[in-house]
């Protein structure tokens, strides 16, 4: 384990997380076109079926149908899912929709890919008594979903018998624009997680550490972030690879500085510059919403979109 995070080789990026709770004609759309037209690097959406109050019982779309919508208002931007889990997916049909995806934004998608929580979608599809998969099942399904998917995205045909997740003969022609398969950003805190970002990522993805969100401080958290990185790097190092060779990706909003970095251009630079010197590549802020934990003024959520990378230099 190295004693000190690697420093990234990469220019940072700076991307941004559109949540699907609008109609398409209702703001939603604008907000894509926008987030094109401000630079940021990829915009995301979350995949589920539903989320926390204050979203839980109001509109939420699906994030596949949201990206091809917005793969066909938008030209340069990259974008993705942060996160997709197998909560409700299944390798087989989720490659044909990837595949198809990636067409369609002719080669801008990033799979952002987690093992999935216990809240919200995850027992969406069980029946009513069935309670949701504990840790060590979401692991074991995790770890089954990623190399199969894997599979399914880089084989014309593949055929494969899990325990969890099987295919017969599933057809993937013509793949992925992009070759040999689309990004996978794995987001991953735990050993397990972190050996499948280590062995299938193009990205890793954090949120920092949930138990510091509440009660934590700045400091504990990037201590706990460092890590972290220091993990990544383990894990990386285990199977001889080089750890430069993933972008690092923070999901912003869930640390104890919540939302505290989009105060202003001058609290986001020093906030992203920090979490740079830790190796990160892409700092991702959440599209403002009012009266949420995402709330944000506009303006200086744009500010920062044109103007902090350059402060960051």
């Amino acid at each position: 384990m190295t004693d000190k995070a690697p420093t990234s080789q990469h220019p940072l990026r700076l991307s941004t997380v559109i949540l699907p709770y609008r109609r398409w004609r209702e703001g939603a759309r604008d907000a894509w076109v926008r987030a094109e037209e401000l630079g940021f690097h990829t915009g995301y959406t979350y995949d589920h079926l539903s989320w926390r109050v204050p979203f839980r019982d109001g509109p939420w779309f699906g994030a596949v149908p949201t990206l091809t919508a917005a793969a066909g208002v938008t030209q340069r931007l990259r974008l993705g899912t942060l996160v997709t889990s197998p909560n409700f997916r299944h390798p087989v049909t989720l490659a044909k929709e990837l595949i198809s995806l990636d067409d369609l934004s002719d080669g801008r998608i990033t799979l952002g890919i987690g093992a999935g929580g216990t809240g919200f979608d995850a027992t969406a599809l069980a029946h009513s008594e069935q309670e949701a998969w504990t840790p060590r099942e979401r692991a074991d399904r995790f770890a089954e979903f990623v190399a199969l998917l894997d599979r399914l995205l880089t084989e014309d045909t593949v055929s494969s018998d899990g325990t969890f997740y099987s295919a017969g003969g599933a057809q993937n022609i013509p793949g992925c624009v992009q070759r040999p398969r689309l990004p996978f950003a794995v987001a991953a805190t735990g050993p397990r997680g972190l050996k499948l970002a280590a062995r299938h990522g193009q990205a890793w993805v954090t949120t920092g550490d949930p138990k510091l969100f509440e009660t934590g401080t700045p400091e504990q958290s990037l201590q706990a972030i460092r890590g972290q990185v220091e993990k990544l790097t383990a894990a990386c190092d285990a199977i001889d690879r080089d750890v430069a060779e993933l972008d690092k990706i923070l999901l912003t909003g869930f640390t104890p500085e919540r939302g505290r970095p989009l105060e202003s251009v001058d609290a986001f630079v020093d906030f992203a510059g920090t979490h740079r010197d830790l190796g990160f590549t892409e700092i991702v802020v959440h599209w403002p919403i009012p009266d949420t934990a995402f709330a944000a003024d506009q303006k200086v959520f744009e500010a920062i979109a044109t103007e902090a990378l350059a402060q960051l230099g």
